[in-house]
């Protein structure tokens, strides 16, 4: 493929644009391809060329890109303005749905991003227990603010330490890190820390470095560890949310936390983010209570169009039998390629939601991390040389979506068949 104009673009934004992209994963070396438009499972660049996605924007394209109903639900809205700073009637509309999906959201906020959902969500878990400490998963992403922007530790009691420079290591003093799927080391270190622990952020799946998917009773056994030492279980379901089932990663499971960050889809891709849970910590969110949360954007009129349209034609059209019956066939496929290749690669994932890593199947993150990066990003690449655009890191998750067909599903197997590497 050509990428030309793409190359020139790049050159142009280094020298205004920090690394020359607005986010560090766009960063693909030696330069990223360029957008310049999206429809259905197909994303365009600035040299025409053409990719069938798997990116999907990082999760919140679940019915293809500029799908029609969540458009023309934006462009009403934008006929009669788009941002208010007052409240709208949309809010209370898309909160009501977002509960019937949710039944543990019995009250929630709008804000404008993931991080900004987690971040007021460990806020309110501290101003509601009166406590100061998290646990954070290793390896598990909760949006890029000081609190939880923390390495992978070494162990179940290490505090973790800032993953950034700019981040006083007095912020993360109070942030508890433990390997996933372990819940001996996640008694301990809440047993350790139970007098000032305040909540537990956990993603379900761990979608960030995956999915890599919880072991049995795990969920379970880390919601009855919660309750009983009178912490909180904040579930961060920005990309889990309306993915597994209606409900979610905590629908899937049968879990209900006490607080839940949602993102992604819930705003039919336009930009959002929701934190909620029981009503009784909800309403110490101000104006009703004392712990302080605010922002210009949040609920902005066109998200909560977007959002509305997108979960009521899920709801109307029942998509997640036929979406998550497409993703266990995929799965399979890629499986069987691993399997005659005799590679010992894994194929991962959940749903809609996949990965083939690079490596025999992890349980955590340190385990992740033995994956063949290096030799992901050159398998990456190929992809992208045959039209398929995967997401450029072995520690991503790769999305289906209701716009994928058989035909791209076939083009991807056999380029996955092409690409993938022989035993060595």
């Amino acid at each position: 493929m050509n990428f030309d104009t793409s190359k020139e673009l790049y050159e142009t934004a280094k020298t205004i644009i920090p690394g020359g992209v607005s986010s560090p994963v766009r960063a693909i070396k030696p330069f990223p391809f360029y957008v310049e438009s999206a429809d259905g499972s197909k994303i365009y660049d600035a040299d025409g060329n053409e990719f069938i996605d798997y990116c999907m924007a990082y999760g919140p394209a679940i019915l293809g890109h500029n799908h029609p109903v969540i458009k023309q639900a934006i462009v009403r809205q934008l006929d009669k303005g788009w941002l208010y700073g007052t409240p709208t009637e949309l809010e209370i509309n898309l909160a009501k749905r977002i509960s019937s999906f949710y039944p543990s959201v019995e009250m929630m906020r709008f804000v404008s991003s993931g991080s900004e959902a987690t971040m007021s969500a460990i806020r309110l878990a501290r101003g509601f227990t009166k406590k100061n400490k998290i646990i954070k998963i290793e390896g598990g992403f909760h949006g890029a603010h000081d609190a939880v922007l923390v390495k992978a530790g070494s162990g179940a009691t290490t505090h973790g330490e800032p993953n950034s420079p700019g981040i006083p290591t007095d912020v993360t003093k109070n942030t508890l890190q433990v390997p996933y799927n372990d819940i001996e080391a996640m008694a301990k270190i809440i047993e350790k820390n139970k007098n000032d622990l305040a909540a537990v952020i956990i993603e379900p799946v761990l979608g960030n470095i995956g999915p890599v998917l919880p072991e049995k009773n795990y969920l379970k056994e880390l919601r009855a560890l919660t309750a009983e030492n009178d912490c909180l279980l904040i579930f961060d379901e920005v990309i889990t949310g309306f993915r597994l089932a209606p409900g979610g990663a905590q629908e899937y499971y049968q879990i209900k936390p006490d607080l839940t960050t949602l993102g992604k889809i819930a705003g039919g891709g336009m930009p959002v983010g929701v934190f909620g849970g029981r009503k009784e910590i909800l309403e110490l969110i101000s104006p009703s209570g004392p712990v302080y949360q605010a922002g210009t954007f949040s609920g902005s009129p066109c998200s909560m169009a977007a959002g509305i349209a997108v979960l009521d034609y899920m709801k109307q059209n029942r998509i997640w039998e036929t979406l998550n019956k497409k993703g266990d066939a995929f799965r399979k496929s890629l499986s069987e390629i691993v399997a005659d290749k005799k590679l010992n690669y894994y194929v991962s994932g959940i749903a809609s939601l996949f990965v083939v890593f690079f490596g025999e199947k992890p349980t955590n993150y340190q385990e992740v991390l033995k994956c063949d990066a290096a030799g992901y990003m050159e398998f990456f690449k190929k992809m992208l040389d045959d039209g398929i655009f995967l997401p450029p890191s072995q520690f991503e998750t790769n999305f289906i979506s209701t716009a994928h067909t058989e035909e791209d599903y076939e083009k991807t197997i056999a380029a996955f068949e092409k690409n993938l590497p022989k035993k060595k």
